[in-house]
């Protein structure tokens, strides 16, 4: 599976940190439910890792759930990094292939709609690796049947990518079992948010640095035929709550 370079990656999530919150509906729907897969914490005093962090929205509703937690952060994005840290949350910039933590630290490990854009193997076995024994968690992500109403309407107008190639479900929970987890459950769900017209739902992926495609993306702009023909084939999907943007979200539980 290939996926963009990091480089771009962090870049387009620095320039969407002070678009993110406000476009971030998705985003926010899917902490609240994998927030509701978590038990009450063994310990009184757990510390918990967000690994990819974005503007800490998942951080504080840990820090809400649990006040005595001690919550830490990690985010690639610095501009993401310090959003979070503006909120008094311990964070750093840190790649969540590659985090900065010693071994077996944390209680808990949470991650949100961010191994779409990393390598599903090498988080898990970092996330495995700074769990204490015993230590659980929680990790959201996106499927494949994410943006399918996008790549339809995309179908006949070229043969470029305009999406990521997003995981099967069942490769997560490979990934999760090679790490040494165990207890791993997957759950899904599909969650269709509706806008009014292709200029704003196309806005709304870019407000949150969700834009950024590996190699074969095309590279210059649309024409106006191109952007016409994509428009028809869109509009042909719209419903009476507007044009769906589908995501294919899963959700993972595991522990160590």
């Amino acid at each position: 599976m290939q996926r963009p370079e990091k480089h771009r990656i962090r870049s387009a999530f620095d320039r969407a940190a002070a678009s993110y919150d406000a476009a971030a509906v998705l985003q926010r729907a899917v902490c609240e439910r994998l927030l509701a897969l978590r038990p009450e914490p063994a310990t009184e005093t757990p510390h918990i890792l967000d690994a990819g962090c974005g503007t800490g929205y998942g951080a504080r509703l840990l820090r809400e759930r649990w006040p005595q937690a001690r919550i830490s952060a990690a985010d690639f994005a610095a501009g993401m990094a310090a959003k979070t840290a503006a909120d008094g949350i311990a964070c750093v910039q840190a790649d969540i292939e590659a985090l900065p933590f010693r071994p077996a630290c944390f209680d808990g490990y949470w991650s949100s709609l961010t191994v779409q854009w990393c390598d599903n193997q090498r988080v898990l076995a970092e996330a495995a690796r700074v769990l204490k024994a015993d230590g659980w968690l929680a990790l959201s992500t996106l499927g494949e049947g994410t943006y399918s109403e996008l790549r339809t309407a995309f179908a006949g107008i070229d043969r470029h990518p305009h999406t990521l190639d997003f995981s099967a479900a069942d490769q997560l929970a490979d990934a999760a079992h090679a790490a040494g987890l165990r207890q791993v459950r997957l759950y899904r769900e599909t969650i269709t948010l509706h806008y009014p017209d292709l200029k704003r739902l196309l806005g709304a992926v870019k407000a949150i640095g969700a834009n950024v495609l590996g190699p074969g993306r095309r590279t210059g702009m649309m024409g106006k035929a191109a952007w016409a023909a994509l428009s028809d084939a869109y509009e042909a999907q719209r419903t009476t709550a507007g044009l769906p943007a589908s995501y294919d979200v899963i959700l993972l539980s595991a522990s160590k």
